[in-house]
């Protein structure tokens, strides 16, 4: 009967490392020439690991790497019970550089940069993959440098790098050493605190401009990675590579002062890490979503306080005004809807109306600010579809407030 394997070349799925090239016999520089590193022996042979130590008072940008616990908001968000009881030094920080970004089991990560914290210092290893049969002696040689930790951090992590490793220790017979880890992946995090703010969440872009970390010119553009990979594989010259150990080695210091960074404002939005106005209403939308209702509010007031565009306020002005109807704060809710309304967001003028009508039994004074946002709607530029929504329900409410009326 034919293997799996044999069954997955039937169909033309690449399976291991066969299928890459070897790499020439007669480089001209070794690796541990270019980068700083030794070869670490374990069962399944020798592989070569570029390291780093970095101190623990080590900044990057103007964020610490250091991380002294984690706050409680970012444990809550993250959902895992077994992470309020974890310390640092349980964390391992992971990044790979891939033959592709498409998956599956023709992907090969021919460099797994990992690091984690050893009584107080950042130890940075990068494995390397320098002939595609080492990769067992890789993924050997990663599972030991796992060994003590208890949780992965990563950016796009769960979605990539991990299912990639996972498929790899599987081809070979490998345990997965991080199957029972927690996981933070930072990627969904950096989306919900600045999808609003920021035209991008990636990774060098958040470190430029949430860090204020920018690169070197050693530095190399990730979409060039795998090609440089093949051809050290085609040449056998290593000296290419160079910058791609920088480019990984940023990748996983940057997760580091990232998640440093992230718990800092969690853990005390107030202390000064948050200074835009947009951020603290990103956090308030948080702390509401993770129960902690009283203190999202607080988050989305310091919010509007600060010189939010038009846009941006109406939308924070409606989360908190739907926050606090939910708590049962109606003054809160009218006092933000007013404020709205004299800025002339037509949502704002149809909640005064729905409260009038259906709390105040005020009918009057429902019918009043209902024509406000009808005269709101023709007196602004909007979209037709939006325009014909608004036009729709204000007709429909007045109606029925013309009926209980009498009119």
């Amino acid at each position: 009967m034919p293997s799996l394997a044999d069954k997955l070349k039937a169909l033309g799925v690449k399976v291991g490392t066969a299928d890459l090239p070897a790499p020439k016999t007669d480089r001209r520089y070794g690796i541990d020439s270019v980068v700083a590193g030794r070869f670490h022996p374990t069962p399944a042979g020798d592989v070569f690991a570029a390291e780093q130590t970095f101190p623990a008072d080590y900044r990057h940008g103007e964020a610490p790497i250091a991380l002294a616990e984690f706050a409680s908001a970012l444990t809550d968000w993250a959902a895992d019970p077994r992470l309020p009881k974890m310390g640092a030094e349980a964390l391992a920080f992971l990044d790979t550089e891939t033959s592709g970004m498409a998956g599956g089991t023709g992907t090969v990560a021919f460099m797994v940069g990992v690091a984690r914290f050893v009584k107080g210092e950042f130890k940075l290893a990068q494995f390397f993959l320098r002939d595609p049969d080492e990769e067992p002696a890789l993924l050997e040689g990663l599972a030991e440098f796992l060994a003590p930790c208890k949780a992965l951090v990563t950016f796009n992590g769960k979605s990539f790098d991990a299912p990639l490793l996972r498929t790899r220790y599987t081809l070979h017979g490998i345990p997965n050493p991080f199957a029972d880890f927690a996981h933070i992946d930072l990627l969904p995090l950096s989306r919900r605190l600045w999808r609003d703010r920021l035209p991008s969440r990636a990774l060098k872009y958040l470190e430029e401009n949430i860090l204020s970390a920018p690169r070197t010119s050693e530095e190399v553009p990730g979409y060039e990675i795998p090609w440089l990979y093949f051809d050290y594989l085609r040449t056998g010259d290593v000296t290419p590579l160079k910058g791609v150990f920088y480019h990984n080695a940023m990748d996983v210091v940057a997760m580091a002062a990232l998640l440093s960074h992230v718990n800092d404002m969690l853990n005390d939005p107030f202390g000064g890490q948050v200074e835009h106005g947009l951020d603290f209403v990103a956090l308030g939308k948080l702390f509401e979503d993770i129960g902690r209702a009283e203190e999202g509010a607080k988050l989305y007031e310091r919010g509007l306080e600060s010189n939010l565009t038009e846009t941006d306020f109406g939308l924070a002005v409606k989360r908190l005004s739907i926050l606090q109807k939910r708590r049962g704060d109606l003054a809160e809710s009218v006092r933000w809807w007013e404020q709205a309304a004299e800025r002339g967001h037509v949502y704002a003028s149809i909640e005064l109306s729905k409260h009038h009508e259906h709390r105040r039994r005020d009918i009057e004074e429902a019918m009043r600010w209902a024509q406000t946002a009808l005269d709101l709607v023709n007196a602004q530029e909007m979209p037709p579809y939006i325009r014909k929504h608004w036009l729709d329900e204000i007709e429909h409410r007045m109606e029925r407030l013309k009926r209980k009326a009498g009119l």
